[in-house]
């Protein structure tokens, strides 16, 4: 079973947590065990914090540092500062009543990664997206949905888009498919607005896009869209998620996560380059007017 089953609940932060608590336990040669004993747990508890399964209680972190070994000043608030961010609702809490389970976990992940790496086919990135262009492609798949949803909707998305605007914010790397910029969501003014957005965000040093040309025909990634996420501690496995039409996979066997990597490796070898993505833009751009 992966540690990012669709809805299971652990967010990356826990798991960052639980990965940093396992490696202490083993640097001192400590059972799971004894560990537990320690906090008045069981060693089935020790194993579902490490794993980050469960909340974590402060007393317990605490008295584990100390089983640890960890007493120096910095190192340990370092770990409780962890607890107390790991126990945090996400910002996106406030919009559960939209978010269906099995994306509140990637959204989690997406706030946690170092970088993003992503190829899209049928719309741009959502994190690339304007707010005009985010509400028509929200408008057209939201059947039923009142105004003020929809509105809440693209706030949401709105959102999401400032983790890319932290000082430590993840790298993005996107491939696009050409038919994703071409196609006229919201028609000509709204796309064109898409297409320019792309271009600014381009001169932005963290951020990287390449379109995947019509021009290539056939490619290795044509079973769809996905997105592979890596973190910061060398601990937590890549997480590829590829959504579907109501629920989303996420893998990070090696295997899986390896078969991923490659097919984005030759995604970005076949694809053009930053500056020929800037000459498609524009000429994309040009041909609407």
């Amino acid at each position: 079973m992966t540690a990012f089953q669709s809805g299971s609940g652990p967010t990356a932060l826990r798991i960052l947590l639980g990965s940093q608590l396992r490696r202490l336990r083993e640097n001192k040669g400590i059972s799971r065990e004894d560990a537990g004993h320690e906090i008045r747990g069981s060693e089935s508890k020790i194993s579902r914090m490490e794993l980050g399964r469960v909340g974590f209680k402060e007393r317990d972190v605490a008295d584990l540092l100390t089983l640890y070994g960890v007493a120096d000043g910095e190192a340990r608030t370092a770990v409780m500062d962890l607890v107390e961010r790991a126990n945090e609702p996400g910002w996106w809490h406030r919009f559960n009543d939209l978010l269906p389970t099995w994306f509140q976990a990637y959204v989690g992940l997406e706030e946690a990664a170092t970088r993003i790496r992503t190829y899209e086919v049928q719309f741009v990135p959502g994190l690339l997206q304007t707010k005009e262009y985010a509400r028509a492609v929200i408008t057209a798949g939201a059947a039923g949905i009142g105004p003020a949803e929809i509105s809440r909707r693209v706030d949401l998305r709105m959102e999401r888009q400032r983790v890319l605007d932290r000082p430590e914010g993840p790298i993005f790397w996107a491939v696009i498919d050409e038919a994703a910029l071409r196609r006229p969501i919201g028609g000509a003014d709204v796309m064109r607005g898409q297409l320019q957005h792309l271009l600014e965000l381009m001169r932005l040093p963290g951020i990287t896009i390449q379109v995947m040309p019509f021009s290539y025909g056939g490619h290795s990634a044509e079973g769809g869209a996905f997105s592979i996420l890596r973190f910061g501690d060398k601990e937590l496995p890549d997480v590829v998620y590829v959504e579907q039409l109501a629920s989303a996979l996420y893998l990070d066997k090696r295997e899986e996560v390896d078969r991923y990597g490659e097919v984005m490796e030759r995604l970005c070898a076949v694809s053009t380059t930053p500056e020929a993505t800037v000459e498609i833009l524009q000429k994309i751009i040009s041909d609407r007017l």
